[in-house]
């Protein structure tokens, strides 16, 4: 359910709402928040609640550093592991300057701004989400360790695979909230689980994923454990990753073509938005994670696969992504890369129907690569008009200075 501002007032009231998070993201990704008494909430709805945005990694430094979080009452979700003391509320934000401006460095404002362009030229996409995470044990002092929760592969059932009733209570916990799973399991790793996501419009997904991050450590830490979503934990494991299924419609026709046309043509200028740390070039290029600009359908060894699905579950799969990118970014990119694609009419180039990790060199030869490293990935990123014109110079200097 999608409230109005005076619908969350009264759900505060009926349900004696004790605390109200407000949340949002630094340009990285990464949620933060800051809890309001529910005597503070037609304040918040009206004027903004104030927050010094110096503090905040990518926000600017200590001139103009003052931003106002607005919440959006749309967002409203009951954080269910606080009910024994009271009820607790989260709502994501909208971040303005002290005179109503947009910040520009919000990053879940650029997300809206690509999907309503889209929208204007009548076109809508729609993501779902698939991300991989470790389980490992914590010390004596909490401590997270390198030591798996389990040594279980893939698909493995209980009593090898331990993080079944984890992956249970955390699903049940997405489903209280409003967030509907499609699918869990246990990924090849040890200690690695995957839970997947249906497709929603791009805000939704985005706002979905931060969410669900944030559910996955806070479960985990309360059973002992310790999650982690990083591209590459275990050197000679495999890593994670954050596949994104994507699909789009209108125009008249089947405008998926030129959207993953587009993608792949700016696959290079965008891989530093979807793998921004070191660690995550550690994992591209082994364990089924692409390094060449490549697509077909149901080869997972390549960075974009069409899986054998019609109708409405017709999608691309892009799979170079990994748990830490922004995914308003990535999606807010996906959909420039894709709207590119789909007005200059972009035509797919030849599908590559062989298992790259065991072609010869000399047809690899013919392929462009992904960045081999994260400072290759914020040069090409940094050169690259396409992304000078969609993202603002703040994002782009945080990500490759």
């Amino acid at each position: 359910m999608k409230y109005s501002a005076e619908e969350v007032m009264q759900y505060v009231i009926e349900e004696d709402v004790k605390f109200i998070r407000l949340a949002f993201c630094d340009v990285y990704g990464r949620q933060k928040n800051i809890a309001i008494m529910p005597t503070e909430l037609r304040r918040a709805f009206t004027y903004g609640i104030a927050i010094d945005a110096s503090a905040i990694a990518g926000f600017g430094g200590e001139v103009r550093s003052d931003l106002l979080l607005h919440p959006d009452p749309s967002t409203l979700v009951h954080l269910p592991w606080w009910s024994e003391s009271g009820r607790v509320i989260r709502m994501f934000c909208d971040i303005r300057y002290p005179d109503g401006r947009p910040f520009e460095a919000d990053t879940r404002y650029i997300l809206k701004t690509a999907a309503a362009e889209a929208a204007e030229e009548g076109f809508s996409f729609a993501f779902g989400s698939e991300m991989e995470f470790y389980l490992f044990q914590t010390d004596e002092n909490g401590e997270p360790t390198r030591k798996p929760y389990d040594r279980a592969g893939y698909m493995d059932i209980a009593p090898d695979d331990r993080g079944e009733h984890i992956r249970r209570e955390i699903c049940m916990t997405l489903e209280q909230m409003g967030i509907q799973p499609e699918s869990s399991h246990h990924e090849s790793g040890p200690g690695q689980n995957e839970i997947d996501f249906r497709y929603s419009d791009p805000l939704s997904a985005a706002d979905n994923a931060v969410t669900f991050r944030a559910v996955v450590q806070t479960i985990v830490a309360r059973n002992g454990l310790c999650a982690d979503f990083s591209p590459k934990p275990l050197s000679g494991e495999a890593g994670s990753g954050l596949h994104i299924n994507i699909s789009a419609k209108g125009g008249g026709f089947d405008p998926l073509p030129h959207v993953i046309a587009g993608i792949l043509d700016k696959a290079r200028e965008m891989t530093v938005f979807l793998n921004p740390c070191d660690n995550s070039y550690d994992r591209l290029g082994s364990d089924k994670a692409p390094s060449y600009v490549t697509w077909s359908g149901e080869n997972r060894s390549q960075l974009i696969r069409i899986p054998a699905a019609v109708g409405e579950y017709r999608r691309a799969e892009l799979r170079s992504a990994d748990p830490t990118a922004n995914p308003y970014l990535a999606f807010s990119l996906l959909i420039r890369a894709g709207l590119y694609g789909i007005r200059s009419r972009m035509e797919l180039p030849t599908a590559t129907d062989f298992n790259i990790y065991t072609a010869p060199a000399d047809v690899l030869a013919h392929y462009e690569k992904l960045p081999s490293s994260l400072r290759e990935a914020k040069a090409i990123a940094g050169a690259s008009e396409f992304i000078q014109r969609q993202l603002p110079a703040t994002v782009i200097a945080a990500y490759c200075r």
